[in-house]
């Protein structure tokens, strides 16, 4: 059986969104024939900004990726910062760029999962994940959800806890507060299940019967809109 190929892709700006990915990494490579790799979007704030937001230099094992690389995956987890209920500029920037991916839905069909960091209970923990879903609707990939499967631990009531059906999440609070255990468990179960959704699709093939040349012919024909 060949190997899965599972991107786990994310941007990061303090670090807690990084720690979220490593759980994830993990958990999908708990997956037999599942090789879950971890990259990080390029960064476009400047230097001097990142230094007066006393932001952390970038982790220096984990390469950047180019969105023509995604073609290589057969699933991703995407994982990113809000910003006033929407990913941050840096992730939407990298999606922005797979402009002629979309133009040939190359990427239909690969299921993806997403997962988040907001400051507070109303900083986005829902409409992050709800406004993101758009991204990979347009490129016709299959949104995997977290649902319930990762049990009791969805209804939690005795402490903080980031995340819900949508996917994996922490809370930033104001910099300090770091992903708890549960959350990292919880991190660590969504890799686990995107990771047994995408081995399941690969071995049906699913996404290479609807991505045919008559589709991608068709879809040659229209551009995006300035």
């Amino acid at each position: 059986m060949s190997t899965t190929k599972i991107y786990v892709i994310y941007y990061s700006l303090y670090g807690h969104v990084e720690t979220m990915a490593r759980q994830i990494q993990q958990g999908a490579n708990a997956i037999e024939g599942v090789e879950a790799t971890l990259w990080q979007v390029a960064e476009t704030l400047p230097g001097r900004v990142l230094e007066k937001m006393k932001a952390p230099s970038k982790t220096g094992d984990v390469p950047v990726i180019r969105p023509e690389q995604l073609a290589e995956a057969d699933g991703f987890i995407f994982g990113f910062p809000s910003r006033f209920g929407v990913m941050a500029a840096q992730f939407k920037a990298f999606f922005d760029a797979t402009q002629e991916l979309w133009a040939t839905q190359a990427l239909a069909g690969k299921p993806a999962g997403i997962f988040w960091s907001t400051g507070f209970h109303g900083g986005g923990q829902e409409l992050t994940a709800l406004t993101a879903v758009t991204q990979l609707a347009h490129h016709g990939m299959v949104f995997v959800p977290l649902g319930y499967t990762f049990g009791s631990g969805m209804f939690e009531m005795n402490e903080v806890k980031g995340g819900s059906p949508y996917g994996a999440g922490t809370y930033a609070g104001d910099g300090s507060r770091q992903p708890t255990e549960l959350e990292l468990q919880q991190a660590f179960h969504q890799g686990k299940y995107v990771a047994e959704v995408a081995k399941k699709l690969k071995s049906r093939d699913i996404g290479a019967s609807i991505t045919g040349n008559e589709t991608r012919a068709h879809a040659d024909t229209h551009t995006h809109s300035a």
